[in-house]
């Protein structure tokens, strides 16, 4: 009993860090089509694949699972087609989905921010008088 205790919280204690600070998940963005149909968006025609797709998903690094990142647009998806890319923010399981903070792409062997949900706020707030998030 008392070494159940003891495992479960320090399993709480490795596990609660990680819950508060969200995800991180790597791979490559492909087609929602391509990846259900077990196809990878085909190199080089990246453009014309994008005007057939209307949703856009992570595919993980292992080639294994499929995220959708419903608040982020698919412009802003489709621009990252078939390159590696890593999404902070916070995951569900249940649907499948990571809630993005920011989005990174890899060049060589570093990453460079292409989106941020805090310069996407900015924008709203300058242009649009507030935030479709925040409800101001």
């Amino acid at each position: 009993m008392k070494k159940t205790l003891l495992f479960t919280v320090i399993l709480g204690i490795f596990l609660v860090p990680a819950l508060a600070f969200g995800a991180s998940l790597t791979g490559t963005i492909q087609g929602f089509n391509c990846v259900t149909q077990g196809k990878v968006c085909p190199v080089g025609k990246e453009d014309p694949m994008a005007a057939t797709e209307k949703v856009f998903v992570l595919w993980d690094a292992k080639g294994e699972k499929f995220y959708f990142v419903p608040n982020v647009d698919r412009a802003a998806l489709a621009r990252h087609i078939n390159e590696t890319v890593k999404i902070e923010g916070n995951m569900s399981d249940k649907y499948n989905s990571i809630k993005a903070s920011e989005i990174h792409v890899k060049e060589g062997k570093k990453w460079r921010k292409v989106w941020s949900s805090d310069w996407q706020d900015e924008i709203y707030k300058e242009y649009l008088g507030g935030s479709p998030y925040s409800g101001k």
